[in-house]
């Protein structure tokens, strides 16, 4: 399939196009830019050297993606955006590229991202993830599959988004948020309860969310200090590949790194 370039696109020449993309009129692809096949770019988008993006994604007006890193200690560094295949990317969207922490930012595949939402240098996002409108990441944040970000959320550097979890609007995500949980708050945020609903949209069995949710509520609700909490979980509860997750989500954390907490009145 033969792509299709606007003649008022400014397309580099070593950028490297797959068969089927169509790229809008004033749009710009820098040099050393690699696009998958069928991937359609609206009017108006900028794409710098570095980007790596995928197959049939769809990248609408005024997105700008694989730009310098909004760091100070970036020197110049030669770094790449990395997105995956059939990723839709919203109005005005930004996704700087890494630095040489990772030499990296990482946009997994089948994610939605709306419009004028930014996220930072050396970021990782996993796949099936919604991030809707507004959204701010800070560098080096992860979220992981299938979690939604509700819209004007804001998300701290360094900051953890576990699996099929779900971040309220205009949240101040401080904090890690482990696998499985909704969070929220602006002033307070805090650990909000399963994503029930989305995790029983996603498959999960009765059973399997009866099970994390006796995880956290030993973790949460049972008084008990973190550390005696996570050897409770594991001693008391099944060892079910849901339950290792947690476990391995609070065990990953680095020193001095700090978790969601209930809300208490």
């Amino acid at each position: 399939m033969k792509s299709t370039i606007h003649p008022t696109a400014v397309i580099g020449q070593s950028a490297i196009l797959g068969d089927g993309v169509t790229v809008g009129p004033y749009t710009v692809i820098e040099d050393d830019v690699e696009i998958g096949e069928g991937t359609k770019i609206w009017p108006h988008v900028h794409i710098a050297s570095g980007a790596r993006i995928g197959c049939e994604c769809r990248i609408h007006s005024g997105a700008v993606l694989a730009t310098e890193p909004q760091d100070l200690k970036f020197e110049g560094e030669k770094t790449y955006l990395y997105i995956g295949d059939r990723t839709v990317i919203r109005e005005c969207v930004t996704l700087n590229r890494g630095t040489k922490a990772s030499g990296k930012t990482v946009v997994g595949s089948d994610n939605l991202i709306m419009a004028y939402v930014h996220a930072g240098h050396d970021c990782v996002i996993g796949n099936h993830v919604i991030i809707a409108n507004s959204v701010q990441f800070g560098g080096h944040c992860e979220v992981g599959d299938y979690a939604v970000i509700g819209g004007l959320a804001g998300v701290h550097q360094f900051v953890r988004i576990g699996r099929f979890s779900m971040i309220g609007g205009i949240a101040r995500a401080s904090l890690d948020v482990p696998p499985f949980v909704m969070a929220g708050g602006h002033d307070s945020f805090r650990y909000e309860g399963l994503n029930s609903i989305g995790l029983k949209r996603r498959g999960f069995t009765s059973e399997k969310i009866s099970l994390i949710k006796d995880a956290y509520r030993i973790l949460f609700q049972s008084g008990l200090l973190l550390a005696n909490g996570l050897e409770k979980v594991k001693s008391e509860l099944p060892q079910e590949p849901e339950i290792i997750e947690i476990l391995d989500f609070f065990a990953s954390g680095v020193h001095g790194r700090k978790f969601i907490k209930p809300f208490k009145n």
